[in-house]
């Protein structure tokens, strides 16, 4: 099979804390384009969109693996179709969370884009994420997320 070399597809990959921004740096990448390009040319793969039901958000750690692996597999459906901006939405902590994100857009030859969101090691930067974050993670869980967060 050959690859189209004239192909110039971006993978960003989103790293930080719940309510660190990564949401709000993605809605506000996606306003910055031109708005015919905006929806047929991004693709937003998050895997906190699978512990919705009906409407509301119902985190289950039995089944955070298998959602994860659901992401991956739309990310690389995503990056197969040639979208030309993919974009993975998680916390991506560690480095081994978001590998086959990375593996993936560069064997399609993509660029990868690591965008880091806040400061996980700063106490105010956890406060804040605290206080802000959707999902109602609580400031003990943030604080040990930061301690365990992979600064690369």
């Amino acid at each position: 099979m050959t690859k189209q070399t004239d192909f110039q597809g971006l993978a960003i990959i989103m790293r930080g804390l719940p309510g660190s921004g990564k949401s709000y740096w993605v809605d506000e990448y996606i306003k910055s384009l031109p708005k015919s390009a905006a929806h047929e040319q991004v693709k937003v793969c998050s895997t906190d969109e699978f512990f919705y039901q009906e409407g509301q958000y119902r985190f289950n750690p039995k089944q955070l693996s298998k959602y994860h692996q659901l992401n991956l597999t739309r990310f690389i459906h995503a990056i197969a179709n040639k979208v030309p901006v993919v974009i993975c939405d998680n916390t991506n902590m560690a480095q081994w969370e978001f590998e086959g994100y990375c593996k993936a857009a560069k064997a399609e030859g993509y660029q990868v884009q690591i965008q880091l969101v806040g400061e996980p090691k700063n106490k105010q930067h956890q406060l804040l994420c605290a206080d802000r974050n959707k999902h109602r993670v609580p400031l003990a869980s943030i604080s040990r997320m930061a301690r365990a967060f992979e600064v690369i």
